[in-house]
C-alpha cells in the first residue's frame, strides 16, 4: 500500500489553485486551474496534495453537499529554511497566523490556511540537540 496523496474538498477551486501553486510554491501536475481537480507535488519527495470540487464529490456522496464546517485537516509541509520560506510566501499574499516560532526542540513551525479554511504546517526540522 502506497499513500498516494491527502485530497482536499474545496468550494473555491480556482482560489484554493493559486493558493497551493502561486503562493506555496507547489507543482501542479496538469494545469487544471478551473478544475475539477488537481494534484500538486512539492520539489522532494513523492507525496501530493490534490483539490477535489466538492459539489463533483456531492453527486457521489450527499452527504459532501453540506458546507464545511470546523478544521477537518492540516497539510504539513517540510521546508529547509523556515524564516526564508515564511518570507517568499509572504511577499506572495500569504498570510501567517502564527510563527516562524519553535514547537518543539526538533522542530519550528508556522501556520496558515488556505482561502477554504484548511490549515496548513510549515515544518522545519531542527537537529537534536545534545
Amino acid at each position: 500500500m502506497e499513500l498516494a496523496q491527502v485530497r482536499l474538498l474545496v468550494t473555491d477551486f480556482a482560489a484554493c489553485y493559486r493558493f497551493y501553486a502561486e503562493v506555496l510554491g507547489l507543482k501542479p501536475q496538469s494545469g487544471a486551474s478551473e478544475g475539477p481537480y488537481e494534484k500538486f507535488s512539492p520539489h522532494a519527495g513523492s507525496a501530493g496534495i490534490a483539490l477535489q470540487d466538492r459539489a463533483m464529490m456531492a453527486a457521489i456522496l450527499d452527504e459532501l453537499g453540506d458546507a464545511a464546517t470546523g478544521h477537518r485537516s492540516l497539510v504539513v509541509l517540510r521546508v529547509d529554511d523556515l524564516d526564508t520560506y515564511c518570507e517568499q510566501i509572504v511577499g506572495r499574499g500569504a498570510v501567517l497566523l502564527h510563527g516562524p516560532a519553535e514547537m518543539t526542540e526538533r522542530m519550528r513551525v508556522a501556520h496558515l490556511k488556505d482561502p477554504e479554511g484548511n490549515l496548513v504546517e510549515l515544518q522545519e526540522w531542527l537537529l537534536l540537540r545534545t
